[in-house]
């Protein structure tokens, strides 16, 4: 056999021995090229999505929004006729400040400036609030479809511009500062009741807070003026009562002390009656007790005591008192610059 024979022969064994996906024509080389295209278009194209938590996903379809939201997790869809759309449903902020010189998002909060109002007489004044709201996670489809991806510069910002004008126009500027709690729940209560009668429902109000009322500054300077003013009357009347409780604290102490003399008064009189009704009695008992025989006795000791004086001083005179009853009085002559008196009952 030729030599170019045996070489040919000996290259169509090796082949068959090829371990290679190809060895059996391009059926296997197709799937396998197809695989290949499959992974980069899905790499490229990436036909499904990821929704997080506080999301919901809107799916649309060749411009149709599905009604039912797609919940938090992983999602596919048709590239080029279908399409998801991911909504944030947590609770979003508005802050309506006077110091924000370009609208935007700072800090996760939409800013926005001051609400510029008309009080009662037509005096400018600024308006400061902050708004917490949040999309209706059930009904984000016919929310997004109705009013767009800037679903809140349609329902939220406008509603709360008109409110804030219709509730401040109401008073007057000066009364504003007073009124601030009765005025902040206007606010909220009429925003909540224009955002519910949507149709449908889209957004849910947490709160509103009023947080900073700019006056003009005229108004400002006699607000201060008449705070002044109010500030001083209630120094007065606190003055004027301070010295009123005073004044009947001094009328409380000298009726006090009046009536305690009184009753001391009372008290030592009534002492003086006592005792003399008590000398009265007394005496009274004595005279009851004295008898004729009683005085005589008592005669005829005083007798024997001047008796007794007359034996120890002879020049000694003796007074008899008139009836002849004690007492007696006696006194020494020999000696005038003493006298001795004596009674005796």
């Amino acid at each position: 056999m030729p030599a170019d024979l045996n070489d040919y022969f000996n290259r169509r064994e090796t082949s068959n021995d090829d371990p290679s996906p190809f060895k059996d024509g391009g059926k296997k080389a197709a799937l396998l090229y197809a695989l290949i295209a499959v992974a980069v278009l899905l790499f490229i194209a990436k036909p499904y999505a990821i929704i997080e938590s506080g999301q919901v996903g809107i799916k649309v379809t060749a411009g149709k929004f599905d009604p039912i939201p797609l919940e938090p997790g992983i999602h596919f869809f048709i590239p080029g006729i279908q399409k998801i759309i991911k909504v944030d449903t947590r609770v979003r902020v508005i802050n309506y400040k006077s110091s924000v010189d370009t609208p935007g998002y700072g800090g996760g909060v939409l800013l926005r400036p001051a609400i510029e109002v008309l009080d009662a007489r037509g005096l400018p004044v600024d308006i400061e609030l902050t708004v917490q709201y949040r999309l209706n996670p059930f009904k984000a489809p016919q929310t997004i479809a109705e009013w767009g991806l800037n679903w809140e510069e349609k329902i939220i910002n406008p509603v709360v511009r008109d409110v804030v004008r219709n509730v401040i126009g109401q008073y007057k500027a000066e009364d504003l500062p007073v009124k601030r709690n009765e005025i902040a729940i206007k606010i909220q209560n009429a925003i909540a009741e224009e955002i519910n009668k949507l149709p449908n429902k889209p957004v849910e109000l947490i709160a509103v807070q009023l947080r900073a009322i700019k006056l003009p500054p005229k108004i400002k300077a006699q607000i201060e003026r008449v705070q002044i003013a109010k500030q001083e009357a209630e120094r007065m009347k606190y003055e004027v009562e301070k010295a009123k409780q005073e004044a009947e604290k001094r009328a409380a102490q000298a009726k006090g002390e009046a009536e305690a003399k009184k009753i001391r008064a009372q008290g030592e009189a009534d002492r003086i009656m006592i005792e003399a009704r008590a000398k009265a009695q007394a005496n009274r008992e004595i005279a009851q007790s004295l008898s004729p025989e009683l005085l005589r006795l008592k005669e005829i000791e005083v007798q024997g005591q001047f008796n007794e004086a007359l034996k120890v001083n002879r020049d000694a005179k003796i007074f008899l008192t008139p009836g002849g009853t004690v007492p007696n009085i006696w006194i020494n002559s020999s000696d005038r610059k003493k006298a001795t008196s004596a009674a005796n009952q």
